[in-house]
């Protein structure tokens, strides 16, 4: 006679019965979970249908899906543990029917000994119970599996309690988290936080281009042309150089500024260097420990739009005439013999 299968007793074969029966669970459980999603995913579509519909939003939709998602995957996992349990009994119940069929005394587990407790303190029974839960080696019989292979027996150990409190927390972590960026509004989602980082990046940008601006000097200064930056220009001229060039540029105790002639030279590298270095001996303060070299600019490109204007009450023509050639040779004009001061 050959050897019994494993799940053989008595010559009858019950792995047959307890495999039929743990496909029905499987499969009682699988329909249970498609019928959930196709509920969620109708749901979501009438709302999304619901929400296209009308012109003003509610947040009533998004709570209902928020519901129903939740008592949807609280109803699998109460689905799921009673699924579990029932095919723990109908596993036990096979198992003793089989055995009574066959004729076959199932082994019994040993009867408890009264063994006496050691006072622990509290951390030791926490450590104990909800992070290692140990079965001590003289209770192990407690927890064997009825099947024997070979004279090999297993035990039915549990999940360490670490290793299941830290995938429960991570399950609660994962539901707050979702409330809160995605089902709440309470978080920024991933379109806040990008608009947030090009914010930021176009103030980082625009700090960088301050500091670059604040580099020029008098050696490679250009005019600037855009509107922007003119008319702040204009508001530093009216506030500091009105007083001696006179609101419209037309001179007064400094010389005119638009016509064709200048002290120190014309076109942006020498007006600028003025404005930054003034002229003591004519009365003209440095504006250097005033004004940034980015402002100095400004008003430089402004004052060089006021040539040709033809200010009423202009002041005589004083220095040398400039023309728009020099300042590409980098020529510098000395100061003139004419009285006057500024450019």
């Amino acid at each position: 006679m050959g050897r019994k299968g494993p799940h053989s007793i008595g010559g009858v074969n019950f792995s047959k019965t307890i495999k039929n029966t743990r496909m029905k669970l499987i499969r009682n459980i699988l329909l249970l979970f498609i019928l959930l999603a196709i509920t969620e995913q109708s749901w979501s579509q009438a709302v999304e249908n619901a929400a296209s519909s009308e012109a003003g939003t509610s947040p009533l939709p998004g709570i209902m899906t928020t519901v129903l998602v939740s008592a949807a995957a609280l109803l699998f996992i109460v689905a799921l543990i009673y699924m579990i349990r029932v095919n723990q009994f109908l596993y036990r119940r096979v198992l003793e029917l089989e055995a009574a069929r066959a004729g076959v005394v199932l082994p019994q587990p040993p009867l408890k000994v009264a063994v006496p407790q050691v006072q622990e303190s509290f951390w030791t029974r926490m450590r104990k119970k909800y992070w290692e839960d140990p079965v001590p080696i003289e209770r192990e019989a407690e927890i064997l599996f009825h099947h024997n292979y070979d004279g090999i027996r297993e035990l039915d150990n549990r999940l360490p309690p670490w290793w299941v409190n830290l995938f429960i927390i991570t399950i609660i972590w994962s539901a707050l988290y979702m409330f809160y960026y995605h089902w709440g509004g309470g978080g920024p989602s991933s379109l806040d936080e990008y608009n947030e980082e090009m914010e930021r990046a176009k103030k980082e940008i625009a700090v960088a281009m301050a500091g670059a601006a604040n580099a020029v000097d008098e050696n490679n200064v250009k005019a600037l042309t855009e509107s922007s930056a003119l008319a702040e220009g204009e508001l530093i001229f009216k506030n500091s150089c009105a007083a001696c060039h006179g609101q419209l540029g037309e001179g007064g105790v400094g010389p005119n500024l638009t016509d064709d002639y200048w002290l120190h030279g014309g076109g942006i590298k020498n007006v600028f260097k003025v404005i930054k270095y003034g002229v003591p001996e004519k009365g003209m303060i440095a504006w250097q420990s005033q004004l940034t070299p980015a402002d100095i600019q400004k008003v430089a490109s402004y004052i060089l739009t006021l040539r040709g204007t033809n200010p009423p009450n202009g002041k005589e023509p004083q220095g040398v005439l400039w023309k728009e050639e020099d300042e590409s040779k980098g020529e510098s004009v000395t100061p003139s013999t004419h009285e006057g001061a500024g450019s």
